[in-house]
């Protein structure tokens, strides 16, 4: 389980990938709504995932190249915002858990369930 400390990075390379995305002037990253869902780094500060969550993706292929080519401004640029004894290598991962998430609901938006006679809600 990561230490707070860790917790902390993680949440401060959150924010700050977040702002720096928004700043890449590659066209392929600018697919949708871009967010960064969550981050995780190793203890050692090496490596770091970032979970992205896109509404709207048009190519992900693109995405991911746009991304791999971007590491490396974005590597640097997270290095001088954040002063890290170790800047981490950056690994990208997309997040489909909220394009899940909004599947599931309209689903249960469009199930006709009617309420089961019988039960007295009112009664002690």
């Amino acid at each position: 389980m990561p230490s707070n400390h860790i917790n902390r990075i993680n949440e401060d390379i959150r924010l700050c990938m977040d702002k720096l995305l928004r700043e890449v002037k590659d066209p392929r990253i600018h697919q949708g709504l871009l967010s960064v869902t969550a981050c995780e780094a190793t203890g050692d500060l090496k490596y770091c995932k970032v979970y992205l969550s896109v509404l709207g993706l048009e190519d992900e292929r693109s995405l991911k190249q746009g991304l791999k080519s971007a590491s490396g401004w974005l590597r640097r640029e997270l290095g001088q915002r954040l002063r890290l004894r170790n800047t981490p290598e950056l690994t990208f991962v997309l997040d489909h858990s909220i394009e899940e998430g909004a599947h599931i609901n309209s689903i249960l938006a469009s199930l006709d369930i009617k309420p089961e006679e019988g039960t007295d809600d009112d009664a002690d």
